[in-house]
């Protein structure tokens, strides 16, 4: 597993620069190619650990951010950690204790995986339709929404519910995904503020 990693130059790449995980560089593209944050922003990462994506928001916003996990995520100056699951009421209330406005919501996980096709794109989906659910209900009017999806034969009707709610969506495969990868972010901005919705 070891070498696996280290012939991995993006991994090899995110371990000089002090990045947690090759997957920051997802977020630096993203950025880059679509200004999802804002110097101001408060953002909010589901699903956050190891904290990658968390460190790049640090250096994007001077805002609050939160990142939520399962698992316990090791301190970052200047971010907020809650242990639990994103869905749960408390972890979502906890979340709005630590700031009264969410300009953005990200979301890298991935359920684990088993191999079985159909049974991981179900999985999949309702991850992140879980994550979209928060979004709703978290986001303010105008903010901007971004979740890793895998292309399948859930992924349109993924991208119409999320299309109902922003009012700019679109589909993106980042350049540093692993070869093979069916990986796909969806990047939705300009939220319409429709928060009983999904």
């Amino acid at each position: 597993m070891g070498s696996q990693w280290y012939r991995d130059k993006t991994y090899r790449r995110a371990m000089k620069a002090g990045y947690r995980s090759r997957a920051s560089y997802k977020l630096i593209e993203l950025q880059k190619r679509y200004s999802v944050i804002r110097q101001d922003d408060n953002v909010v990462d589901l699903g956050a650990a190891p904290g990658g994506w968390l460190q790049v928001a640090r250096d994007l916003t001077e805002g609050k951010i939160v990142g939520t996990d399962l698992n316990p995520i090791a301190p970052i100056d200047g971010v907020t950690m809650i242990t639990g699951d994103f869905t749960a009421e408390d972890v979502q209330k906890k979340v709005m204790e630590e700031m009264d406005v969410v300009n953005v919501v990200l979301c890298d996980a991935s359920p684990k995986l088993s191999g079985h096709k159909s049974y991981d794109q179900a999985r999949i989906a309702a991850l992140t339709e879980a994550a979209l659910a928060f979004a709703c209900r978290m986001l303010k009017p105008g903010g901007n929404f971004v979740v890793k999806s895998f292309e399948g034969e859930l992924f349109g009707d993924l991208m119409n519910e999320v299309k109902k709610h922003f009012r700019s969506v679109r589909a993106y495969r980042v350049a540093v995904s692993r070869k093979g990868s069916a990986e796909t972010y969806i990047i939705a901005k300009n939220f319409i503020g429709d928060y009983d919705a999904a």
